[in-house]
C-alpha cells in the first residue's frame, strides 16, 4: 500500500469519527427520529453531498452508530468480567459494569434500547452486537456447577423450542430452563436500567442503587448463582 492511499485511509476514518461524533451530539439534542444528515454536515462545515460519500442515507449512519453503541456497551460489559473470581462475584460486576455505561452514555443508551426509530429497520449487522452483554451472562452461567433453582411454572413449549435453538447456536452447555431463566435476567437487566435511566423510578425507588443490586442478586438467585454452587 502506498503512503498517499495510507494518509487518505487515515483521513477518511479520521472524517467518519468526526461525522459519527457529530451525529452522536445531534442524538442529545433531538434524539434519534430528529437525526438529520444535512444538520451533520453543517456542523462539520461540509456540503451534504461530501458527507454522502461517507454514509449514503440516514439510515446508514444511524445502523453505523447503533452497531457502536451496541460494541460499547458490550466492551463495557466483557470488560467488567473477572474471570478468576467466582460467578456470583462475576454476575454483580457485569451487570454493575453495563448499568455503568448506560448512565454515563444515556442518549446512545436510547438509541439501541429505547422507542423504535419510526420507518427504520435495523439490518442483520446489529445483531452480533447485540448478542455481546447477554452473552457475556450466559458465559458466567455456563462456568458455574447452578444449584437447583425454584422450578416455578413449566417452561412452554414454544420457549423451550427457541431457548433450545439459541443454545444450539451458541453450542451452550445450558439445559433449555436454565437458558430461558438467563434470558429473563437479561431482560431484567436492561428493564432496570431503562427503567432507571427514562425516570420511571421517581417517587418509588430513585435513587436506584439499592434497588439494583437486589434485582441484581435476585435475579443471581433466580439463574442459579448463589454462595457456595461452585
Amino acid at each position: 500500500m502506498t503512503a498517499s492511499r495510507t494518509a487518505r485511509d487515515r483521513a477518511r476514518a479520521e472524517l467518519t469519527q468526526e461525522i459519527k461524533g457529530a451525529a452522536r451530539r445531534q442524538l442529545a439534542e433531538v434524539g434519534a427520529h430528529g437525526l438529520s444528515l444535512r444538520a451533520v454536515s453543517r456542523e462539520l462545515g461540509m456540503v451534504s453531498s461530501a458527507l454522502y460519500r461517507y454514509f449514503s442515507s440516514r439510515d446508514h449512519l444511524l445502523t453505523a452508530l447503533i452497531i457502536d453503541a451496541y460494541n460499547a456497551i458490550g466492551e463495557a460489559a466483557e470488560s467488567a468480567d473477572r474471570p478468576d473470581e467466582d460467578p456470583l462475584s462475576r454476575w454483580r460486576s457485569v451487570w454493575a459494569g453495563t448499568r455503568a455505561w448506560a448512565k454515563e452514555h444515556p442518549h446512545e443508551y436510547a438509541l439501541i434500547y429505547g422507542s423504535p426509530v419510526p420507518g427504520y429497520q435495523a439490518p442483520q449487522d446489529t445483531t452480533g452486537p447485540a448478542a455481546r452483554v447477554p452473552l457475556a451472562l450466559i458465559h458466567i452461567v455456563e462456568s458455574a456447577t447452578l444449584r437447583p433453582a425454584f422450578p416455578g411454572p413449566p417452561v412452554p413449549g414454544e420457549l423451550r423450542a427457541q431457548a433450545e435453538g439459541v443454545a444450539e447456536q451458541l453450542q451452550s452447555s445450558l439445559s433449555a430452563d436454565e437458558l430461558a431463566r438467563a434470558l429473563v435476567a437479561w431482560t431484567q437487566l436492561f428493564g432496570a436500567i431503562s427503567f432507571e435511566l427514562f425516570g420511571q423510578y421517581v417517587g418509588s425507588a430513585d435513587p436506584a442503587d439499592a434497588f439494583f443490586s437486589y434485582t441484581t442478586l435476585q435475579m443471581a438467585e433466580f439463574v442459579g448463582l448463589s454462595p457456595g454452587a461452585w
